[in-house]
C-alpha cells in the first residue's frame, strides 16, 4: 500500500519590484562575504546562533532525511581542546602531508599551523554529516545535502552581520571524539563565527569571470 499523499499549496516569497533587481541585490550582498581568520572575542548571543542554524536546517536534503548535526561550541575548555587537536593535524599537514604545489598556492593567504581563531571566536559551529538517523534509518545523498546546508549556514551568518571561516583540518575525527558524537556522524566543517577583529584584513581575491564557468545552451 502506498503512503498517504500529504501535500500543501506552495506559498513562495512575495517579491516587490523586478526579479532582476532582487537577484542583483543579493549577488552584490553576497560578494561582500569573506572568509575571516581574525576574530573579535565580542560575544554573540545564543539566539543569533540558533537562528542561523535553523536557516541551515531548512535546506533541502535527500528524501528529506536531513542528515546533518550542528554542534555549537562556546565553552572555553572545549574550544581550547579543539584548537590543540586542530593545530596538531595542521603541523603535520604543513610539514609532511601537503605537496610543494599546495603549500605554494597557500602562500598568498599567509596561513600557518597556528589557529588562534579557534579560541578567539565566540562560537564554533561544527557541522557533522550523519550516514544514518538516530534510530538507524538510512540517509541519502548525505554529502550533497550537508554541503547545501552549509551554504545556507554561511549565507545566514553573513546576513546576520557576522563573519565566519570554513576551516577543514584533516583528518577531523578528533572533533567527533572531543564532542562525544556517535560513530555514524563524521565531521564535515569547523566554522568559527563572530565579529571581525578591529584590525582584520583579508586577501585581495580575483574571482573567475562568469564567462569561464557559466554556459547557456542556446538550442
Amino acid at each position: 500500500m502506498s503512503a498517504q499523499r500529504d501535500f500543501e499549496p506552495y506559498e513562495g516569497p512575495q517579491v516587490e519590484g523586478s526579479r532582476e533587481d532582487h537577484a542583483e541585490a543579493y549577488r552584490t550582498f553576497m560578494e561582500t562575504r569573506r572568509s575571516v581568520r581574525e576574530f573579535s572575542s565580542e560575544p554573540v548571543s545564543e539566539s543569533v546562533i540558533r537562528s542561523v542554524v535553523a536557516t541551515a536546517a531548512s535546506a533541502p536534503s535527500g528524501a528529506n532525511k536531513q542528515p546533518w548535526v550542528f554542534v555549537c561550541v562556546q565553552d572555553p575548555c572545549l574550544k581550547r581542546a579543539i584548537r590543540e587537536a586542530a593545530e596538531a593535524e595542521e603541523r603535520l599537514f604543513y610539514s609532511e602531508r601537503a605537496s610543494e604545489r599546495w603549500l605554494e598556492d597557500l602562500k598568498p593567504f599567509e596561513t600557518t599551523p597556528e589557529k588562534p581563531f579557534l579560541e578567539t571566536a565566540p562560537w564554533l559551529i561544527v557541522v557533522f554529516k550523519a550516514s544514518k538517523g538516530s534510530q538507524g534509518e538510512q540517509h541519502y545523498y548525505v554529502t550533497e545535502s550537508v554541503g547545501i546546508a552549509a551554504g545556507f549556514l554561511l549565507s545566514a551568518i553573513h546576513h546576520a552581520g557576522l563573519v565566519a571561516l570554513t576551516h577543514t583540518p584533516s583528518p577531523m575525527e578528533f572533533l567527533r571524539e572531543i564532542l562525544g558524537r556517535p560513530s555514524h556522524e563524521r565531521p564535515f566543517l569547523l566554522i568559527p563565527v563572530g565579529q571581525p577583529a578591529e584590525d582584520c584584513e583579508v586577501p585581495r581575491l580575483q574571482k573567475k569571470p562568469l564567462c569561464e564557468m557559466m554556459f547557456i545552451d542556446r538550442g
